[in-house]
Formats: C-alpha cells, structure tokens, sequence
C-alpha cells in the first residue's frame, strides 16, 4: 500500500482544539472577516450560501448579555449559572452569530443547515492556522424565539451557532477518536434485499 505523508490540512484537522479558556487580549475584526472570506468556500448546494454573520465585539457584547438577562427574566435560563455566563460573554473577545436562511423545504433547509455547518468547521480550522481559538456552542437559548429577537435575528432565520473566538489561554488535550475501520461497512458486492 502506497504510504503517504501527512498534509498540512490533516495535521490542522488532527490537532484543532475546541477553546473554553481565552486571553481577553482583542482580535482584530478583518482577520475574522478574511476568514471568513476563506470559509464561505464550503460546498453547498446550488451556492445558495444561505448564511449570514452577526459578529459581537467590544461594547457590542452587552447586546448578548442583555439578552441573556431578558431570557433569565422569562424564567427561561437558570439564574444559578446566569452570572458565570455573563462573564464568560464579557471575557471572551469575540462572539460570532452564525445564522442561515430558513426553508419550508425539509430537503432544501438540511442542505443549507449542512453547507452552514461545513463553513463553520472552515472558519475554525483557519483560526487555528492562525492561532485563533474558537468553541462552536448551540446553548438551548439560540432557540428562543424572544432571544433571537433580542440580538436582531430574523423571523425566518436560525442560529446555527455561536461561535466563541479569542487566542487560546490554555489547549486541552486531544480525546482519543474511534477508527473508521470500526464504523464502516463496505459494501462490493450486489447484495439481496
């Protein structure tokens, strides 16, 4: 068998981490912009490239926050943890809304919701190409329709993530991954039903 050497896309992919710890040190917002412009690149179906990105920086974190105490006040969040939350949203230098178009096609919105979720993944491995940290995070709040309305989503619109940015304060270890060769099935042969 053909032995090939390791790409650096495959070292990338390998050794991505998802951050929970950031330096509060900024970003500047054209590099994500120019990552951005890289990560839109992900297939996706017909190109309808059915995203959108909300990006909350600086002062504009408070509008998260807000919102974030507003579903506290429906009793949607829990008040136990609300605080450490609103820190977390303070500390961390940058938080990305990516948001995508809604369908009343089951077909045409799980395209979209995948060509999304493809260009998410994009944007995280060039921040790590970088040295930019991300975590990818869908909290039950993206979901509510009053939290949505708050930080300025449409009524057909869905936040597929939000998106936590800084440089990486700390790096966890990488968790052991199963082998395809343990979640495959190939199939060579005409098989009967």
């Amino acid at each position: 068998m053909l032995k090939i050497e390791k790409s650096k896309v495959v070292e990338t992919i390998r050794n991505r981490r998802s951050i929970k710890k950031f330096k509060s040190t900024p970003i500047d917002p054209d590099m994500i912009i120019d990552l951005l412009n890289d990560a839109v690149w992900a297939p996706n179906h017909g190109v309808r490239e059915p995203w959108r990105f909300m990006l909350f920086m600086d002062e504009g974190k408070e509008t998260i926050v807000e919102a974030l105490q507003n579903e506290d006040q429906r009793g949607k969040l829990s008040t136990k943890n609300l605080e450490k939350l609103i820190e977390r949203y303070r500390h961390i230098p940058a938080h990305l809304v990516v948001v995508m178009e809604e369908s009343d096609k089951k077909k045409v919105w799980e395209e979209d919701f995948a060509a999304t979720s493809a260009l998410i993944q994009n944007l995280q491995l060039l921040g790590w190409e970088k040295g930019l940290g991300m975590i990818w995070k869908t909290n039950q709040y993206i979901n509510s329709s009053s939290f949505c309305e708050d930080i300025g989503i449409k009524e057909n619109e869905k936040i597929v993530g939000i998106i936590h940015m800084g440089y990486p304060e700390e790096v966890p270890k990488a968790q052991n991954r199963t082998k395809a060769e343990e979640k495959i099935t190939v199939i060579d042969k005409k098989e009967r039903l």
